[in-house]
């Protein structure tokens, strides 16, 4: 389950999604996001669908690595699920269970909400695999450089959040390193109850935590020794410069977003999800 985890990963491969500007990859995101909660129609869930997999396609990562990322989120996936179908009245009762009752409603909208939560985690992931942490440290500092006027630390935001992304991969095979050094030495990690099992991962947090401080440490050193203080004063090896395939990219994902707020306020009242 721990290999599965995908996000903070980088996908090397020469793509037009992973030549673009950081930043237009940071904002594209955001408005992706956003829009998946701005739409009420089936159409607004085929045009998100088709963009999408032209996206996936555009970056050349394998479908099946992307969707190798979803696994860890099964449960929540589950859960999410689960509350809507149970916890959604309207349309013809289908299932009664007890004091609980599964609708039409409740059926359509615990679909399309898995639908969204899957999409979410996709596009997400896509702006990892497809730049690097020191490309995306860079967007974020300039994306987010206006607030340097009123005294907010752009540069040591963006680089706390890039470590953090860069070290979930990181931790991940630390602890799968851990976990099968305790197998090995005999313990039984997936048997008994759940209280057993919480128990059981003791011997595993503690030196997972012992090596997470012990790399931050040796980060902190190996910065320290290269004189790094902040970003005041740096320069850039390889500055930030605005192509004609990003103003490409922005105009793409704009005319997105236009059609599905459009599609999501004005479609027929009968294809209306909720």
């Amino acid at each position: 389950m721990l290999r599965d985890i995908t996000i903070g990963q980088y996908y090397p491969v020469d793509s037009a999604i992973h030549r673009l500007d950081p930043r237009v990859k940071l904002l594209s995101t955001l408005l992706y996001l956003i829009s998946l909660f701005l739409f009420k129609s089936i159409s607004g869930y085929l045009i998100t669908t088709v963009f999408l997999g032209w996206i996936i396609f555009l970056s050349k990562v394998p479908l099946k690595f992307i969707l190798k990322g979803l696994r860890p989120i099964f449960v929540l996936l589950t859960i999410t699920v689960l509350f809507n179908l149970f916890l959604t009245d309207g349309g013809e009762v289908l299932v009664r269970l007890w004091k609980f009752k599964i609708s039409e409603n409740g059926v359509r909208t615990a679909f399309y909400m898995a639908v969204r939560l899957i999409y979410l985690i996709i596009g997400s992931s896509l702006m990892t695999f497809t730049t690097t942490p020191n490309s995306l440290t860079d967007g974020m500092e300039k994306g987010l450089s206006p607030l340097k006027k009123i005294r907010i630390p752009v540069h040591e935001i963006a680089m706390m959040m890039s470590i953090a992304l860069r070290f979930i991969p990181v931790l991940m095979e630390e602890t799968n390193k851990i976990i099968k050094a305790q197998m090995a030495r005999g313990a039984q990690l997936e048997k008994g109850n759940i209280f057993s099992r919480a128990k059981n991962m003791v011997p595993i947090l503690v030196p997972l935590f012992v090596a997470a401080f012990r790399r931050a440490n040796d980060l902190a050193l190996a910065m320290e020794a290269r004189c790094y203080h902040g970003g005041d004063g740096r320069t850039k090896m390889k500055p930030l410069k605005y192509k004609r395939s990003d103003y490409i990219a922005y105009a793409i994902v704009v005319v997105y977003l236009s059609a599905v707020i459009v599609i999501g306020r004005f479609v027929p009242l009968h294809l209306w999800l909720f």
